[in-house]
Order: structure tokens, then sequence, then C-alpha cells
């Protein structure tokens, strides 16, 4: 193995430059060529391929985004599609890949090593957090910094005017930044997919709180099965009735996305980096780079496809001894 390539697909999260530095620069360490792949799967069938060196990734550690970009592709998901994809490889002379991003990335990549046999490993970059076989994946520290960072900010104001506020964060399918910000936050109250919220409970609580807080903090996950924070807060308001208390919303949105990354989401995403290198020249494939409990393991795509990744129930449990 000679040749190889990398690319970033699915969200972008903060660290994927740190990781994309690391593949490179480990590559070149030992003796490798290493080529960059542009917009994801769709710049593999187009070609959108170029050699990189050291001083390509110069100065991009500390940037959040990607700088391989990235882009969804209808035609990846076709055989025709990625016959196309393999020949442009081939005609590059490409023995290898890595490939950087969440479940989405790894299925196109698990697919696309059956069909044509070209080696790949995958680093978890994702501000979800929810692949199995990593404690921590790329991006996740940075959102759920850059979200506390607001909900500080939102409570100073929410206890300013005795407001009751709720706060969405990103979590299509999966809760961990929200659980996280609620405990670093001090939130009254998290809701996330993966356990079923009780409207009635949270009324409730609130109406008892009242009693000693003027002001709360509620951290919905944009999963969860009651809906957005808005029709939440809805729901909640219609059932307390307060003409004296103010409800209000906040969507963060992308700015969880955006932003320098993190010490540790740079370490993580360099040690990730190197070990997909490693993994590759070691005769590795279909697999992901990742760390559990300090330590680098690969697990099958299979695993970090189809298996779960569960919450912390102490966290759960944290928050809500923590809410009195």
């Amino acid at each position: 193995m000679k040749r190889l390539a990398v690319y970033t697909s699915g969200g972008d999260a903060p660290g994927m430059n740190a990781c994309i530095r690391a593949v490179v620069r480990t590559a070149i360490f030992k003796g490798l060529e290493i080529y960059g792949i542009s917009y994801g799967y769709d710049g593999m069938i187009n070609g959108n391929i170029k050699k990189m060196h050291s001083h390509s990734v110069s100065n991009i550690i500390q940037r959040g985004g990607t700088i391989l970009k990235s882009a969804r592709s209808e035609q990846f998901m076709t055989k025709e599609g990625r016959k196309k994809a393999y020949d442009q490889l081939r005609t590059h002379g490409i023995e290898g890949l890595v490939a950087i991003g969440g479940d989405g990335t790894f299925t196109g990549a698990k697919v696309f090593f059956e069909e044509f046999g070209i080696p790949v490993i995958g680093c978890p970059g994702t501000i979800d957090n929810d692949i199995f076989g990593t404690d921590y994946t790329i991006g996740f520290d940075t959102a759920v910094n850059t979200a506390l960072e607001a909900i500080d900010k939102i409570r100073d104001t929410a206890a300013a005017h005795d407001r009751i506020f709720f706060v969405e964060v990103m979590g299509r399918d999966s809760g961990y930044i929200a659980v996280e910000c609620g405990i670093g936050g001090g939130a009254e109250f998290v809701m996330v997919p993966e356990t079923e919220t009780d409207i009635k409970k949270v009324v409730k609580s609130l109406k008892t709180l009242r009693k000693t807080k003027s002001s709360s903090i509620i951290v919905v996950a944009e999963g969860d099965e009651e809906g957005s924070a808005e029709q939440i807060m809805e729901k909640v308001k219609n059932k307390i009735q307060d003409e004296d208390k103010e409800f209000k919303v906040t969507t963060l949105g992308h700015i969880q996305r955006g932003g320098n990354p993190t010490a540790r989401d740079r370490v993580l995403a360099s040690r990730c980096g190197m070990a997909a290198i490693e993994g590759l020249i070691d005769g590795k494939s279909n697999c992901m780079a990742g760390v559990v409990s300090g330590d680098v393991l690969y697990t099958p795509f299979d695993d970090c496809i189809s298996k779960t990744k569960p919450l912390n129930g102490d966290h759960l449990k944290l928050i809500e001894i923590l809410s009195i």
C-alpha cells in the first residue's frame, strides 16, 4: 500500500480538520502518498481528488468545519455511482481510504468495501456522540461547550425576568449533548429521545420548584418524542396557565457545529487520524478507529452502525437530584 486518500462526509464537526491533519502527516511520516477527496462521496465520484503535502494541513488544527468540504451524494447510494467512485480511485492509484464522519459515512464505506474491496478505516466525526465503539466522537466536546456557553447566558436573563426557558439543542436520535449541557448548565429538566417525556410530571415539578426558584432552564434534544422545544413549551404552558410567568424558547441550531475545537477534540481527532493510517498499514479494514477508556480500539463498521450507545443512567439521575 503506497497511496491513500482521506475524505469527510456527513455533517461537519469541530475537530475534523485536526483529524485530516493527523491522517496526512502520519501517512507522510510512514512514507506514503496521501490524497484529499473534496466533497465526500460526491467528490469521489467526480474525481475531485488532489495530492496533499505536509504544508497542505498547516494552520488548520484550530479551525472548525472541514477543509475537504462535505456534501450529500444521491449517486453514491446507487451501484452505478459507487462504480464511478471506484473507477476514479483506480485512476488515481488510491489503495486505501480514511473516512471521517458518522453512521451514514460508515454505512457507505462498508458497502463500498464489500463491493470493491478497497480497504477503508473510519474516524468518528459527529457532534452527536452516538457511535458505538468510542467513548467520545470528534466534535462532541466542542458542541457541548458551545451550547453550554449559550445556556449560561440564557440563565442570566431567565433569572433577571423570572422566566422559564426551553432551550433546544441538537440531537435528533441522541441525547448526549442535552444531558451534558443539562448537568453542566444546572438545568431543571432535560428531555431526550432515549427516555419518555412525561409532560404532567414536568408541570408538577415546575409548580413545586416555583416555591424555591423564580426561573428554570429546560434543555430539549431536537429529537424528543414530544416534539420541538416550541411544541413542548406550549404543552407545558397550557397546563400551568400562569399569566404572571413568562415562557421563552431558544433554539441553538447550527452554532453547535461550528467554532474552534476544544483541546479534547483536537487530541481525540489526532489520535484517531494516526490510528486510521496505522491500521491500514497493518492490514485492518472495514472498521473504525476509536478511543475507549483511553485506548485506541478498532470496531467493525457493522457494530458501529447496528449497535446503540446508551446514555449513562447515572447522568440522568444526577440531573434529577441536582435540580431540586
